[in-house]
């Protein structure tokens, strides 16, 4: 009988509550008052694990793509959020998403977005929660983000520590830099490296393939290299070439960012299965082989390769309510960021066309900002935050090793309560993905060090319940 019964308990489906949505009328500008202008912002609550009426509230940082219900349904903060009984709260960026005016990405509507906006968004959401649930100084709050939104979840800690208890970074590139040539050493060590199955072999074919591909385009073999790698048009335009060199870099510098997270065009291991792959030919003939991979996975047909067409989209006011925001996201690239990814020194093995100058350009072509003032804001970035450097308390910054924006993050721990993780072998965010049996097990690990930091914040902060 206990047998039956307890098969018959495992058929039934878990009783399930699905997380409240809404909007949250905000400011367009926080800091000029006589800007009279609102939007709406989108934001989830999931009450099901809060352990009324003094339980903790998770808040979870959306950043440069639209938001949806998962924010507060899964990933390693909501494992958390069931252990510590918390009070689950996720917020959609403002500019990106549903979380946008009609007129949003007009150029004389994107000087409302920026870090500083989304972190006064914060305080609001912050304040509208507290009111909305009557939480009081016992309801500790403890922030998560990553990426982006991982610098957020710093930042609002450092801004704003009478609201937030604590924050964890992940893979947060807290200190902006305009020549972001490290992201691609990064590459390159991670395209070497065995743990994810690199090799010195396969980085020393794709450095190879890459400039066999220069050859031709200084050649003037356009219409070859058209052909080669399915370009859906000519490559009419001088700065075609930099977008063809372009395009066939992301596939390596995507696999490497996101490896084994689902990226679709592959892992490191798949990739280097491919380039060390003799029997192909060449590696310019492997490099082929593994722009045709990328194309079959995506299902596309060929690849845009034109310049014009990369700038009329980032010219584009239309809005887009799923995805990531490319427009929004580079206009904060070049008026706090940077973040360019350059293949100017030797360690890179991609195309040399990968310049700083040319995707300067692009904010000079596409929002009329020169060089000069996206140097000055990168400096001001870095001196209002403090760089990799911010002097905070009680954040916990976590990356992963084979992740090119590491690079940018806080790697060491800067004193006894901002800490660091840095987690071998793994790629971008993914200590934030749910748990799978399948996880290695330095990812495996660094959550355990991260739950147990939670529960020690929330432990502290019931001893010091004043404490900012």
């Amino acid at each position: 009988m206990q047998d039956t019964f307890s098969r018959r308990r495992l058929l039934r489906p878990a009783p399930w509550h699905a997380p409240s949505e809404g909007a949250l009328r905000q400011p367009l500008d926080h800091f000029d008052r006589q800007e009279g202008r609102v939007f709406n912002q989108r934001f989830w609550i999931n009450e099901e694990f809060w352990h009324r009426p003094a339980g903790p509230v998770f808040l979870y940082i959306g950043g440069e793509s639209s938001l949806s219900q998962f924010a507060v349904l899964s990933g390693h903060h909501m494992e958390m959020a069931r252990k510590y009984g918390a009070l689950a709260v996720a917020l959609e960026h403002r500019f990106y998403g549903a979380s946008i005016n009609p007129d949003g990405l007009w150029d004389a509507s994107l000087r409302f977005l920026s870090s500083q906006q989304a972190l006064a968004d914060l305080a609001a959401f912050h304040h509208f929660v507290t009111q909305k649930y009557n939480l009081t100084r016992n309801n500790t709050w403890i922030c998560f983000g990553g990426s982006y939104p991982g610098s957020l979840a710093a930042w609002f800690r450092v801004k704003f520590p009478h609201l937030v208890f604590a924050a964890v970074a992940s893979s947060a590139p807290v200190r902006a830099q305009l020549d972001f040539t490290g992201y691609n050493q990064v590459v390159a060590a991670s395209l070497s490296d065995p743990v994810v199955g690199g090799s010195a072999q396969c980085r020393e074919a794709v450095a190879q393939a890459f400039s066999a591909v220069d050859q031709r385009l200084q050649a003037g073999r356009l219409a070859e290299l058209a052909k080669d790698f399915r370009s859906c048009g000519p490559l009419t335009e001088p700065d075609d070439r930099g977008e063809l060199a372009s395009n066939l870099a992301d596939i390596f510098m995507g696999a490497v960012q996101y490896n084994n997270e689902g990226f679709q065009g592959g892992s490191v291991a798949e990739l280097c299965g491919i380039m060390n792959a003799m029997g192909l030919g060449s590696p310019y003939q492997r490099l082929i082989a593994v722009n045709n991979g990328f194309l079959e996975r995506m299902g596309l047909p060929c690849v845009d390769n034109s310049r014009q067409h990369a700038l009329a989209e980032l010219r584009s006011a239309n809005l887009t309510l799923s995805g990531v925001g490319e427009r929004q996201w580079y206009f904060q690239t070049c008026t706090e960021f940077g973040y360019y990814q350059t293949c100017e020194d030797a360690t890179c093995p991609f195309s040399r066309l990968l310049t700083l100058s040319a995707q300067l350009d692009l904010c000079s072509q596409v929002f009329g900002i020169g060089p000069e003032r996206v140097g000055e804001a990168v400096t001001f970035t870095n001196e209002y935050y403090g760089a990799d450097h911010p002097k905070a308390s009680r954040i916990l910054f976590v990356n992963g090793n084979i992740d090119p924006w590491h690079a940018l993050s806080v790697l060491k721990n800067q004193s006894r309560s901002e800490l660091a993780i840095l987690i071998n072998g793994t790629s971008h965010c993914a200590n934030m993905n749910p748990s799978k049996p399948s996880d290695p097990l330095p990812l495996v690990l660094a959550r355990e060090r991260i739950d147990y930091h939670v529960g020690d914040w929330l432990r502290s902060a019931r001893k010091e319940p004043s404490a900012p």
